[in-house]
């Protein structure tokens, strides 16, 4: 009796834990795609199906006497039909309809109905991260400080995950030359409503991308590729997550830079004067972004071993990352305000200038190598910001469309000290160190 009530008493706190309800969507996910699978190769319609008769069947068929016969010797055996007689399924109908008054159609609140006519498809399309929930209180327990139990076989570390909005890029199937006619959008992750105005870019009709904008995109023009959902109209996100990245990898590359455009915009006094690209060059302050024109994939790991992860994914997920854009050369005129682009003599386009930018690190995901690309808030991928402040972690803002949220001075500039992050080092480096005790002999807590 004694061993039922511990047993009750603890089961709701395992199916509680994050790794429980990782399981389980993982084999919900195993269940669907097992059901597509199946779905396509439509084994019920060949399951009647033989290979043909066996010998003795086919001689017991020639001892039975098979009479074939059509219908008209059955005809003698109807009762006959009266002359006037009317099949009632056809007087019903009439009648129904001549003594029925038409039904006036429903009225629909006028609050309803707009709220039906601009709801987006796109919302809530992002496969958003769960924090990791980790734990230091039982070092001697390893299952209870809350990293995954397969950590070092069955996941994909992406890092450094860029500051910025989380968002997805939707390309549709447009007429004209790419890079030219205006054929993106970016759409919001919770809402889905438009981030930008359509712009033109060089990726392929009928993609869907899982981005993050740079929070200084106006002046490197860079949209940051996390995850790819669809190609060219073709399903990836039903792929595993190493296979997803690499199609990634390898579609970004074959693409053509885009020019950035040859209009800009002069910057307003609101733009924040402390911006790290402000403050790095005079030349950005000439010229703005309309759109993203760099296409960035952020960099993964399948490897994740512990020592791995000690020695090179996690200083990855603090670094800063060094990137070239090129914007066009521009000369700011003494007697006015006015901008002019210098143009290259022997081609007739506008000369382009190389700038040196910096995307700032905003933490690290974990994706389960397994698991298909889903909608909505997923345990399959976590979460590890590199800092965590009034009290929530970085990546969760107020309206909670960010990717993890706009960046700030203070965040960009300070220094971590117990962050989430530093929690997560301090977990592997305990199971690291307990790994060399096991195998010396020794008790390591």
């Amino acid at each position: 009796m004694f061993q039922s009530r511990k047993a009750a008493f603890k089961a709701p706190a395992l199916e509680d834990t994050q790794n429980y309800r990782r399981q389980k969507a993982l084999e919900e996910q195993k269940r669907r795609r097992a059901q597509r699978v199946d779905a396509t190769r439509q084994l019920e319609i060949l399951a009647d199906l033989s290979l043909g008769q066996s010998d003795e069947e086919h001689e017991q068929e020639e001892d039975v006497a098979i009479v074939r016969t059509g219908l008209a010797a059955y005809a003698s055996m109807l009762p006959p039909a009266a002359p006037d007689a009317i099949p009632e399924a056809i007087v019903a109908p009439a009648t129904a309809t001549a003594g029925s008054k038409k039904k006036k159609k429903k009225w629909k609140p006028k609050a309803k109905r707009e709220t039906a006519a601009t709801a987006s498809k796109w919302a809530d399309q992002c496969m958003y991260a769960e924090l990791l929930e980790m734990s230091e209180d039982n070092a001697w327990n390893e299952a209870a400080d809350g990293l995954p139990e397969d950590l070092e076989t069955g996941w994909v570390a992406v890092a450094p995950v860029p500051v910025g909005k989380r968002c997805l890029a939707v390309t549709d199937q447009s007429l004209g030359v790419p890079g030219v006619v205006p054929n993106t959008c970016l759409r919001s992750r919770k809402l889905g409503k438009l981030l930008l105005p359509r712009f033109p870019s060089t990726l392929p009709p009928l993609t869907v991308l899982d981005c993050i904008l740079d929070a200084n995109w106006r002046e490197n023009g860079i949209l940051h590729i996390l995850d790819v959902h669809r190609w060219k109209g073709q399903d990836i996100g039903d792929c595993e997550t190493p296979f997803r990245f690499w199609w990634r990898d390898t579609r970004i590359a074959e693409l053509p830079l885009s020019p950035p455009p040859a209009s800009s915009a002069k910057p307003s006094s609101a733009s924040n004067p402390d911006s790290p690209m402000v403050a790095s060059t005079s030349i950005s302050l000439q010229y703005r972004f309309p759109y993203p024109t760099r296409f960035l994939p952020i960099p993964y790991c399948a490897e994740t071993a512990l020592p791995v992860l000690v020695e090179r994914i996690i200083p990855l997920a603090r670094s800063t990352r060094t990137i070239e854009v090129q914007v066009p050369s521009s000369t700011l005129e003494q007697s006015g305000e006015s901008h002019e682009m210098a143009i290259d003599q022997s081609t007739g386009a506008p000369s382009l200038t190389t700038l040196t930018t910096e995307i700032h690190p905003d933490g690290l995901l974990l994706y389960v190598s397994e698991a298909s690309y889903e909608p909505g808030t997923s345990p399959l991928s976590s979460w590890i910001p590199l800092v965590e402040y009034e009290g929530t972690y970085a990546g969760h803002d107020a309206d909670g469309d960010g990717v993890m949220a706009d960046s700030s001075p203070a965040r960009t500039d300070a220094v971590p000290t117990s962050g989430p992050l530093d929690v997560f080092l301090r977990l592997v480096q305990r199971r690291l160190a307990r790994r060399n005790g096991h195998s010396l002999g020794m008790d390591v807590v």
